[in-house]
């Protein structure tokens, strides 16, 4: 007897070259069992399929039929048989969050605000506490529905659901993957090092390292991410002597997991100066995606040559001049596009080599986004929230976007908050990338600024990306406030 996946895999096959499977339903007599096309009495003939009725049955509709009659059978249930009770989940000492804590994730899981479900989940496991059980089976659907692709959501949703979770995980095969998962964060990067299946450790079926010369792209880079987490520097050294024979998607994959990016292994550090030799080297990839990575990444690495280079540039093109109204900022786009700026990271645009207004503006968003925030502080004697603030005609928009980049890639949150408040008392974003980069700003700056009186408004007529960002605020704020509140034992 077939089950549902079963007429799911004919109907993909086709009839014309699969048989349609009977179906079992769940409680049907045995002694009423259902023909070969799921009807009791029906058999099977040479041109087609005829019952007691003398009807003739296309093989596409029967599957239908059939697909409908399992749909019903499986909504309906079935009459219950006896049946030994469920094992009990296993114990798990952490309080449950808070009931409005509970609430906010549900409504994430409804789709308020989906993006700030990681941030949620991190900041449970954080805190030491566990998902509501009514959340779970939510929880789970939308990590299955996430898939594979998203490696860090299901570590997260392991480590936040615990034991109740991967309980009823194995109830359920759409959500094996957590079953199958180590219950012990440090027990799931061993795993990941072995790249073994469940129960392969017992047996000694694998060993360590057989992940990294035997296994596909995911199991190289769990094995990596372990190996990074416990040993920084044996990482960078299997990169190095790896690199030449990875192709170009591993190269990108090697200088993501130095940058533990995105939270491939949670409470890990990212990038360490003894990575900038390694990266430096991978600025002269032949392929645009690793050595846009490596520059993008040495931008973010504090005091790394290409920071310097970058902040060289920056202050060529960007400079402070005082007026009778004030200091203003004036910018000077580079003269054109040059090998030493595709070499670091900015890949000549569709209109290099050739004149166009897009180009420069283009160059010098990307130079003001790989540019060490210091550097303009130290130039122009300022502090964040007044560089945001100074004048500087059509290029704001350009010089916003930029800031918001850098600043959300350094992790700076002076430059996050000042750039918010620019945005939201001062100079509202007016352009699409302004609009986009405060929308990340406001997912990526501290909470703190969504409480009371924080930022002002939103006040009436205000643009709609400044509503939104105050509400994402605000919607963190209370997120991580109810995070923090007491929380029952059960």
């Amino acid at each position: 007897m077939s089950t549902w996946q079963d007429l799911v895999t004919a109907s993909l096959i086709g009839t014309e070259r699969a048989e349609v499977p009977a179906t079992g339903i769940p409680g049907w007599p045995a002694g009423e069992a259902l023909g070969q096309d799921g009807r009791a009495g029906h058999t099977a003939s040479q041109d087609g399929l005829s019952g007691q009725d003398g009807l003739s049955w296309d093989p596409a509709a029967l599957l239908l039929d059939q697909a409908a009659l399992l749909t019903v059978a499986r909504r309906a249930g079935r009459t219950a048989d006896e049946a030994e009770p469920l094992a009990a989940a296993g114990p798990d000492p952490r309080p449950v969050a808070s009931p409005a804590a509970g609430e906010r994730l549900a409504r994430i899981l409804r789709g308020d605000h989906p993006d700030l479900l990681a941030e949620w989940l991190r900041a449970a496991a954080a805190r030491q506490l566990r998902v509501p059980a009514e959340v779970l089976p939510a929880l789970l659907d939308r990590c299955r529905r996430a898939g594979p692709a998203d490696p860090g959501l299901r570590r997260l949703v392991a480590d936040a659901g615990g034991t109740r979770a991967r309980w009823l995980a194995g109830l359920n095969p759409d959500w094996k993957w957590l079953a199958d998962l180590s219950p012990d964060p440090a027990a799931r990067a061993a795993d990941a090092g072995t790249g073994e299946e469940p129960g392969q450790r017992a047996t000694g079926a694998r060993q360590p390292g057989d992940a990294w010369r035997l296994g596909d792209i995911g199991q190289r880079r769990g094995y990596l991410a372990a190996l990074r987490a416990g040993d920084p520097g044996a990482a960078r050294d299997l990169i190095a002597a790896s690199w030449a024979a990875a192709s170009a998607s591993e190269r990108v994959m090697f200088l993501r997991v130095l940058a533990n990016e995105p939270g491939l292994v949670p409470d890990q550090p990212g990038l360490v100066a003894e990575d900038e030799p390694l990266l430096e080297a991978a600025l002269d990839d032949r392929a645009d995606d690793v050595h846009g990575w490596a520059g993008y990444l040495l931008a973010t690495l504090p005091g790394s040559a290409l920071g310097a280079r970058m902040a060289a540039r920056a202050l060529r093109s960007v400079t402070v001049q005082a007026g009778t109204q004030g200091s203003y900022l004036v910018v000077r786009p580079p003269a054109g596009y040059d090998p030493a700026l595709r070499r670091d990271g900015i890949s000549p645009g569709p209109a290099a080599g050739r004149t166009s207004l897009a180009e420069p503006t283009r160059l010098v968003l990307e130079i003001v986004a790989r540019t060490p925030l210091r550097t303009w502080a130290d130039a122009f004697k300022m502090a964040p929230s007044a560089i945001v603030a100074l004048r500087s005609g059509t290029w704001a928009p350009v010089l916003f976007t930029g800031w918001s980049r850098a600043a959300i890639a350094q992790r700076d949150q002076e430059w996050m908050a000042g750039l918010i408040n620019e945005a939201v008392s001062g100079h509202p974003p007016g352009t699409p990338s302004e609009t986009e980069a405060l929308s990340q700003l406001a997912r990526r700056a501290d909470p703190a600024l969504g409480g009371p009186d924080a930022v002002p408004g939103p006040e009436p007529g205000v643009p709609a990306a400044v509503r939104n960002a105050i509400t994402v605020l605000r919607f963190r704020f209370d997120m991580l406030k109810e995070l923090e509140d007491d929380h029952s034992d059960g």
